[in-house]
């Protein structure tokens, strides 16, 4: 009898390899992502600068780009990628969909009109990411809520439906506050939100978000076996002990919160959620306890390099960071969507 041979998903060792890399490759990211941009600094200049130098070799000018703009900015994208990438991780496991993404719920519309509002009331730095934030609440509320059936059960089928249009309403509000901009520096700023951008990255907004980053992967980190156990549906992880309700109505908030709070900070940059998943899950294999802390470093490395990208293509120029990761993630989305076709 000829035996079959499987291919085995990576195991314990080769998960732990990938992080170990991934960990280093997010050093590498950050010292590249300070050093490279309009002004080049050199390395040893960079190293000395974090390190609180004050070697002869670098100057006063190169620590304040160093200090106080891009090391908060790459700080930054590396919350927002990795927030990113673990909450489309955690909504590719909840829905048991490898085409979900944090947006699917209608949190990057819900923020777009917020941010939209808060930019034609009075633009401030306090003002744009509350406004984004709430936006985006209380769009996945409405979602929640019309999604909640009499029996008080979440239907995940219903939360799809629910996040389409709820998002095409949001988006129709976005459009319609747009038209009343009439042109002119609001309208800019409006639509260079919109394709989210590591602008507006310094020291406050590194110091909220990262302790809503940390504490949200850590609390979706927490439910990895639950979500391995979903990924045998609802009634098979109902006979693991997992109650699938529960479990639903939880991570939905804190993916809600996490979301919000990247989205908030800056703006609505696409395809990390939906590609990082996919790239880590090749690697590390569908264990979520190592797919999650694997996805965010990939997240935040991948998003460092894509704003780099953003700052130095067109410099003077800059582009937004969404248009550099539409332009890498849409593809790859194609390929998969292709890839996924052929299997039906």
């Amino acid at each position: 009898m000829t035996p079959t041979h499987r291919i085995a998903p990576p195991g314990r060792r080769a998960g732990r390899g990938v992080l170990l890399f991934l960990a280093a490759f997010v050093l590498v990211s950050l010292v590249v992502g300070i050093a490279i941009g309009p002004v080049t600094i050199p390395i040893r200049t960079v190293a000395d600068s974090l390190l609180g130098g004050e070697a002869y070799t670098t100057s006063a000018v190169h620590r304040v780009i160093v200090r106080q703009i891009r090391l908060p900015r790459v700080l930054l994208g590396l919350l927002v990628g990795s927030a990113l990438a673990v909450s489309g991780t955690a909504m590719q496991g909840l829905f048991r969909n490898p085409l979900a993404s944090p947006y699917v719920l209608g949190v990057a519309s819900g923020a777009s009109t917020g941010a939209a509002l808060a930019i034609l009331v009075a633009e401030s730095i306090v003002l744009l990411p509350l406004g984004a934030f709430f936006g985006a609440s209380l769009a996945v509320l409405v979602v929640y809520r019309l999604a909640r059936g009499r029996d008080r059960r979440t239907s995940i089928f219903t939360l799809i439906l629910a996040g389409v249009a709820v998002g095409a309403l949001f988006s129709a509000v976005t459009s319609f506050l747009i038209f009343l901009s009439s042109g002119g520096d609001k309208l800019s700023d409006v639509l260079f939100w919109m394709m989210g951008g590591l602008g507006r990255g310094n020291w406050t907004a590194v110091a909220i978000l990262a302790p809503i980053v940390c504490i949200g992967i850590g609390t979706i980190w927490a439910f990895s076996r639950d979500l391995n156990a979903l990924s045998l549906g609802e009634e098979g992880a109902f006979h693991l002990g997992v109650n699938p309700d529960m479990l639903i109505r939880c991570l939905l908030a804190v993916t809600t919160v996490l979301t919000a709070a990247a989205v908030s900070m800056a703006g609505t940059i696409g395809f990390v959620g939906l590609v990082i998943p996919h790239v880590v899950r090749l690697l590390v294999g569908p264990d979520h306890r190592r797919l999650i802390p694997t996805a965010a470093l990939a997240g935040g490395s991948f998003l460092v390099w894509a704003d780099t990208a953003a700052r130095t293509v067109f410099s003077p120029t800059e582009l937004p960071v969404g248009v550099i990761t539409a332009f890498l993630g849409a593809p790859f989305f194609l390929f998969l969507l292709k890839r996924k076709g052929a299997q039906l």
